[in-house]
């Protein structure tokens, strides 16, 4: 049995059975493939939470390609508690950070 987390939605489990059943996709063919109410966009803003939770992986650096993760296929089989990989957040670039005098 799945261990799902708060921070999950449905669409989360449809993509990462999609891409278990795929090598990769892209957020348009998942759109496509689901037909559903979901956009584009949407898609992609969960691609996104999903690999910084470590389940999936762009195929490269900045592509719009995602991967399942071996930590996605054992999410998949129940045997990783999806509460145990909350997503972190990438650093802010240094030209997005306030200076330390600001404060």
């Amino acid at each position: 049995m799945r261990q799902d987390a708060e921070w999950m939605c449905q669409l989360d489990e449809r993509i990462l059975e999609h891409l278990d059943d795929d090598t990769w996709s892209t957020a348009r063919l998942m759109s496509q493939h689901f037909r559903s109410t979901c956009s584009v966009n949407g898609i992609e803003n969960r691609c996104a939470t999903l690999a910084d939770a470590g389940l999936v992986a762009p195929v490269r650096d900045g592509s719009s390609m995602f991967e399942i993760t071996t930590i996605g296929r054992l999410y998949l089989k129940g045997e990783i508690d999806a509460d145990l990989r909350q997503p972190t957040p990438a650093p802010r670039p240094p030209h997005a950070v306030r200076p330390g005098w600001y404060a």
